[in-house]
């Protein structure tokens, strides 16, 4: 019943196992298979939590196993990275009958930022968001925290602008109060708003650079603004994107979504389970999806939490709450 794989010349055996051998740890906590290296080789056989189960489930998880030990090895034979998210990612892939190579996840470069690092979709939902993105003029990007819903619109923004495909990047966000109140922060108007914006700024910042960025807003190439400021006008040849777009109205997102002009792409992204608006108050966003589903040019891209890419815990996080919600949906306050 064992199984033996030949390790590939010239891979960072360290990087193939993990630290501590976390690697090889997840992928026997998905497959109850345990793995051995002897010397140029890796022996896979069925692990004591497999007793009880017959010969053919055995040689099964031995073939994901195995399966999941050639797509990381190949991925490092190809010059990626592989660190324990996304050796977990892969893992879930694969468990699912989808080769993360073979979908060519971490091979579509979005832009570079500004200290040379290339940026690029780290999941399958975050690729078909990018690629929502280039093909269509509106596009929603809907999902829990941590996905990349706004940093990849932002990224996606400045690489048109750069392609002189947009003359002005316009990143906009309700000032919706949670748990604070606009009135009680000091300062003025735009001094109250700021911190709403605050996850724009750090998006802009972390890819252009602060210098850079603040440049391009000066000359009102890139405009940071409440959403409150969008009324009125009308926004051509511009990359626009509006971020938490749960915490819109009905009449602010109709009014956001009619400012697009002759030349211009609109990104929309929010999180459906953390709206913030008053009791009463319906979601703009949440009305969108049912108005908007069926109208041509405009894509509806939903991650999910296997796309977050932030600390481990946090797609936890997401999962126990959904669950909870699920278990007691008079909590949510509807």
């Amino acid at each position: 019943m064992d199984r033996k794989i030949r390790i590939i010349d010239g891979i960072d055996r360290i990087e193939l196992f993990g630290n501590l051998d976390v690697n090889l740890n997840l992928i026997k906590e998905a497959t109850g298979v345990e793995i051995f290296q002897r010397e140029d080789e890796l022996v896979l056989k069925a692990g004591p939590d497999m007793e009880g189960f017959s010969e053919d489930e055995k040689e099964q998880a031995i073939d994901l196993a195995a399966g999941i030990l050639a797509e990381m090895m190949s991925l490092l034979a190809g010059g990626e990275s592989l660190d324990k998210q996304k050796a977990a990612y892969v893992i879930n892939l694969k468990k699912e009958g989808i080769s993360y190579g073979e979908n060519k996840v971490g091979r579509d470069v979005i832009c570079f930022t500004h200290k040379g690092k290339p940026l690029k979709p780290k999941t399958l939902g975050q690729k078909n968001y990018v690629n929502s993105i280039r093909e269509k003029d509106v596009v929603f990007g809907i999902g829990p925290a941590g996905t990349g819903k706004t940093y990849i619109a932002v990224a996606m923004a400045i690489n048109a602008f750069k392609n002189k495909e947009v003359q002005k990047i316009i990143l906009a966000r309700p000032a919706v109060e949670a748990g604070e109140r606009l009135g009680f922060l000091p300062g003025d108007l735009q001094d109250k708003v700021d911190p709403y914006l605050r996850p724009l700024y750090d998006a802009l910042y972390d890819v252009l650079g602060r210098d850079a960025a603040q440049r391009l807003k000066e000359k009102e190439a890139i405009e940071v603004v409440p959403l409150a400021y969008m009324r009125g006008r009308t926004l051509d040849n511009s990359f626009i994107i509006l971020d938490e777009a749960q915490n819109t109205t009905r009449e602010q997102m109709k009014m956001f979504l009619t400012r697009m002009g002759f030349g211009s792409k609109v990104v929309v992204t929010g999180d459906i389970t953390q709206i913030d608006l008053p009791r009463g108050k319906k979601s703009g966003l949440v009305e969108a999806e049912r108005v908007l589903k069926d109208v041509k040019d405009i894509a509806f891209c939903y991650l999910k939490d296997a796309d977050v890419v932030r600390h481990e815990l946090v797609r936890k996080i997401i999962n126990a709450y959904d669950r909870y919600y699920k278990k007691y949906p008079e909590e949510m306050g509807e």
